[in-house]
């Protein structure tokens, strides 16, 4: 982590505000007008209660799960669902399906709240006297305008923002001084609409509206940005983010206010699906609208950047923890933590323009909006109770109020969001297909895993060099190396020995074994060397964490480096002609792949999961390529996998002269 983000200083809370708030700092754009669109007809009691919801929203919600608690579950500075589930899993297996549902919804929202954001932003068009014709909401010329920016913010993604990011914090804080300010101007003309702030009207409103709780749908919109700000605690840090919340906090209450203000000045006739409340209080439209509307279309967009940097981070976690299929992962620019992944990129491109043609305007995105990021605070709420309970050890009865609390809440956001499945069923698919993603390829590593048979590695040393030893044998490579998964250093998967031994010997000067720990802290970056027969048999472990590509191959020449340095190992050429040339080694790596093999009996359940993991695996990186490998260096042998023998074969032998 960088030294500015570490302790509370101005450039680090510069910084959190162009990388953190941009989601739930433009949620103004359209909450307010949501909730007196859904709320009916318009009078005191449904706008103070629905800034009391709002306000009591972002303090429970927001501040009091998230701020105060959730980011104490940082990851050795790290946040996010996986850096949660890391530091919690091995108090329950079961703790990776909330994982998987968590990380799979939050996914999901990447492909609406960019749309929703930049249409919400360029809508405010409309509000300018002179283009008011021409910027209707949902127009060709709108769609045009949000899709073109949305898919160059998608092909940028290619080359990083390490340029266009230094920008974003300034960018952020005017952003939120202007929303401050814009409320401020309408608070003097209705002081008296602080007393919204007790949740005795937002009470009010839930229990005597004809539909109050359904309303709870619109409210939550104001907190959607909550869960990717944990996930994006690594950039900023907790000090950073906690106290810019503060000031982050006191524009939005003071915007929500203001807009309030507003609406309770016009006449009950007022239509809010034609007049977004957000527009109506800036001043002087004809020479401040513009200028408006640009700020909040590059908040906007600064907004979505965070949530595609977060989606690739989400995906990269999930493939270092195998709960996603191996995919080509880039790094645009030298700066930690910061990756590309092309596959991912154009999915959530092409899943953005969709929704965008397909809902049209801003006010039909968020009768769809909020379901799945319910879903993903809940599953944080699960993981977080553990946390709180098993790593800080905090009283029982202290989590389980903390634990109601939160459930109670979010169920309640669940249910009133639930209403909108109907209107999503464009996501549902999408989400779907996520999730099932994932939890197949974790229980088809766990089926994968029960068939792994290790043997003791030093009772193989003995065989190792008398093959090495065997001239009637044609060499197969100077330095053979296999990637173990055998986390015991002193044992080795018998599948090794047997590709080594069987069919063609592979006869090689020495063997080397390397084996990936993942680790629950997010940038380790260790090894260490065993030679169980030096210079003949050597294990390489690396360390690396969660966060961490696993490029072997990069990884492998810098410990060869190290040990020829340390003169720990000579790899000159062991052919006569190229050694008295001091002529390099040549060194090999064998890759063994499974396939599901015909021979195979097993139960529905299993046959289910292990069909479609080797179905989705056709479609991924292959394992050469996943680990960095060049092709040219390694041999991918193909194994087979038997899960349960085909038993019970009844086959009468006959006699051929019984025939005749």
């Amino acid at each position: 982590m960088q030294s500015h983000i570490k302790k509370l200083t101005a450039a680090g809370a510069l910084i959190t505000l162009g990388i953190i708030f941009g989601d739930i700092g433009t949620s103004p754009l359209y909450t307010f007008q949501t909730l007196m669109i859904q709320g009916g007809k318009v009078d005191q009691g449904l706008v103070f209660g629905a800034i009391s919801c709002i306000f009591w929203t972002l303090t429970l919600q927001t501040t009091f799960k998230y701020i105060l608690i959730t980011l104490q579950a940082d990851n050795h500075g790290e946040g996010g669902i996986f850096s949660l589930y890391a530091l919690v899993r091995r108090y329950g297996k079961w703790l990776a399906i909330p994982a998987i549902i968590g990380a799979g919804t939050l996914l999901a929202d990447g492909i609406i709240t960019p749309p929703i954001s930049v249409s919400s932003a360029i809508e405010g068009l409309s509000n300018v006297p002179a283009l008011a014709q021409s910027f209707v909401p949902g127009s060709k010329l709108i769609l045009g305008i949000v899709i073109g920016i949305m898919v160059a913010l998608f092909f940028f993604q290619q080359f990083g923002t390490k340029v266009v990011g230094s920008a974003f914090g300034p960018i952020m804080l005017l952003w939120f001084i202007m929303i401050g300010a814009l409320g401020s101007l309408q608070l003097v003309h209705n002081p008296g609409i602080f007393k919204a702030l007790n949740p005795y009207y937002g009470y009010r409103l839930l229990m005597d509206h004809k539909d109050g709780f359904w309303l709870l749908g619109a409210v939550f919109l104001c907190t959607t940005g909550a869960e990717a700000l944990y996930s994006d605690l690594g950039h900023c840090g907790r000090k950073n983010i906690q106290a810019t919340w503060i000031f982050v906090k006191t524009t939005l209450v003071l915007n929500y206010l203001g807009q309030g203000a507003w609406v309770l000045a016009q006449p009950s006739t007022t239509k809010f699906a034609d007049i977004n409340p957000f527009y109506a209080i800036v001043p002087n439209p004809h020479l401040l609208m513009i200028p408006c509307v640009a700020l909040a279309t590059m908040a906007t967009i600064i907004a979505s950047q965070a949530l595609i940097s977060g989606s690739f981070t989400l995906i990269s976690e999930a493939v270092s923890m195998n709960f996603w299929p191996r995919i080509t992962i880039k790094y645009p620019s030298n700066i930690r933590g910061q990756i590309y992944i092309p596959s991912i990129n154009w999915i959530l491109c092409i899943g953005c323009i969709l929704v965008t043609l397909y809902f049209q305007t801003s006010e039909a995105m968020t009768a769809a909006y909020g379901f799945s990021i319910t879903i993903a605070m809940l599953m944080t709420t699960i993981l977080m109770s553990y946390f709180m309970r098993y790593v800080k050890h905090w009283p029982l009865w202290l989590v389980v109020i903390i634990l109601c609390v939160f459930l109670t809440v979010e169920f309640s956001f669940f249910v009133a969001n639930a209403v909108k499945l109907l209107k999503r069923l464009f996501f549902v698919v999408f989400e779907i297909g996520l999730i099932f993603t994932m939890y197949i390829w974790f229980k088809a590593r766990k089926i994968n895993n029960r068939f792994l048979n290790f043997i003791d590695l030093k009772d193989q040393i003995p065989l190792l060099n008398a093959l090495s030893a065997d001239e009637s044998v044609s060499k197969y490579s100077t330095h053979l190396i296999y990637l173990t998964k055998a986390n015991n250093a002193k044992q080795i998967e018998e599948k090794i020995m047997y590709s080594i031994m069987s069919r063609k010997p592979k006869r090689a000067d020495t063997y080397w074994f390397i084996h990936i720990e993942t680790t629950n802290e997010p940038y380790t970056m260790e090894y260490t060397v065993d030679q169980l027969d030096p210079g003949k048999i050597i294990r390489v472990e690396f360390r690396l964490g969660f966060r961490i590509q696993p490029r072997v191959n990069v990884l492998y020449r810098k410990v060869i480096e190290d040990m020829v340095a340390r003169n720990e190992i000579d790899i000159t050429s062991h052919y006569e002609s190229l050694h008295r040339f001091k002529v390099n080694a040549d060194f090999r790596f064998v890759i063994m792949e499974k396939f599901l093999s015909y021979n195979n009996s097993f139960s529905v359940k299993e046959g289910f999961i292990l069909n479609s993991y080797f179905a989705i695996k056709k479609l991924a990186q292959s394992e050469a390529k996943a680990f960095g490998l060049d092709t040219s260096e390694t041999y991918v042998e193909k194994i087979p996998l038997v899960v349960k023998p085909v038993g019970n074969i009844i086959l009468k032998r006959v006699d051929i002269a019984s025939i005749h």
